[in-house]
């Protein structure tokens, strides 16, 4: 049993390793190919032909495509992904400026969906075809079909611009920024760190808004799905027989049905995080968010594709290794796949 599981688990970590490879030589290969002039962004467009030959020959683009995917897959493993032509730093340093905020936009998002969404769901299904149900359906179908950048303008236009409710674009308001230490790089996180009640309000003013129009998409994709694994678990033969011995519906829905869609919904809620992180990108430039969504566009308008290409590798592993995860819970939740190893 023991080897088995060992088997396993060595095999899961070697799909991981193929899939990474494959998405990092997709996402190099499609960076090299689009029309973009990643030396005219380092060296700008009055440079000489000589200052410009210099520079492609030491960015390696005057090699063969497949020896500057070995060159740079090397780099990759000793941490390198080059140097921004956007900022001027290492890229690794600007992503780790940029993505705790992402991630803590993300994070935010992905526990309302799932505090809103999975009662709701549940809700629906348990009064199918009643007004709750008819709500549920009504959300779920808004929440697919309206691009999130609409509710974003929308809802600063109201809620800020308006009514004042919130806060506006970026993370803080202007005269708190650097004011507090930076140990996690997410501003809730550190302003709770230092104590600081007033820097952790005036970000939750700030985050709110984009955390809730990001969390809607995702909450209307989790209360669907939910709502569909509940309906069928109610017509399974377990239920009616627990139904039909007196069972409390509560008691049903608790030591029954949740526990036998644990699995899908772990599936489900991690999807929903990964493309959370991913889908990200047009909240952060409607809110001015300084993620790494934001940092990937303003890399990709002057064609710096070092830094569009780590980006898209980052986003890609984090979306695998959320996949990765959810795989290992699939099989520590599930009692058959345990005995099928």
């Amino acid at each position: 049993m023991v080897a088995a599981r060992i088997k396993s688990f060595a095999t899961k970590v070697q799909q991981f390793v193929v899939s990474m490879i494959a998405l990092i030589a997709v996402t190099f290969i499609i960076g090299r190919l689009l029309p973009t002039d990643p030396v005219g962004a380092i060296v700008g467009e009055m440079a000489s032909p000589a200052a410009y030959a210099a520079m492609r020959e030491k960015l390696g683009l005057d090699q063969p495509i497949i020896v500057q995917f070995w060159r740079y897959l090397v780099s990759l493993l000793h941490g390198d992904l080059g140097v921004a032509a956007l900022t001027g730093r290492p890229v690794i340093q600007d992503i780790g400026l940029a993505f705790p905020a992402t991630l803590e936009l993300a994070t935010l998002a992905i526990i309302i969906s799932v505090v809103c969404g999975v009662p709701l769901g549940l809700a629906a299904a348990l009064n199918r075809d009643t007004l709750i149900d008819q709500i549920a359906r009504v959300i779920s179908l808004v929440g697919h079909s309206v691009p999130v950048f609409w509710f974003g303008i929308v809802g600063l236009v109201i809620f800020y611009a308006q009514l004042g409710l919130i806060g506006g674009p970026g993370r803080v308001d202007v005269f708190y920024e650097g004011l507090i230490p930076e140990h996690t790089g997410m501003i809730l996180v550190d302003s709770l760190l230092a104590v600081n009640t007033e820097i952790f309000l005036n970000a939750m003013k700030h985050i709110i808004l984009p955390a809730l129009m990001l969390a809607y998409a995702a909450m209307a994709y989790i209360t669907r799905m939910t709502r569909a694994f509940t309906l069928e678990q109610l017509s399974q033969d377990y239920v009616i027989a627990a139904r039909a011995k007196g069972a409390r519906s509560s008691r049903i829905l608790w030591q029954h049905i949740l526990p036998n869609i644990a699995v899908q919904l772990a599936t489900i809620l991690a999807i929903s995080y990964g493309g959370l992180l991913e889908g990200a990108v047009v909240t952060e430039i409607v809110f001015s968010w300084p993620g790494i969504g934001q940092y990937m566009t303003s890399a990709l308008t002057i064609g710096d594709m070092n830094a569009v290409v780590a980006c898209t590798i980052v986003i890609g592993t984090v979306f695998m290794l959320l996949n990765f995860l959810s795989d290992l819970a699939y099989s520590m939740l599930d009692p058959r796949t345990r005995e099928a190893r």
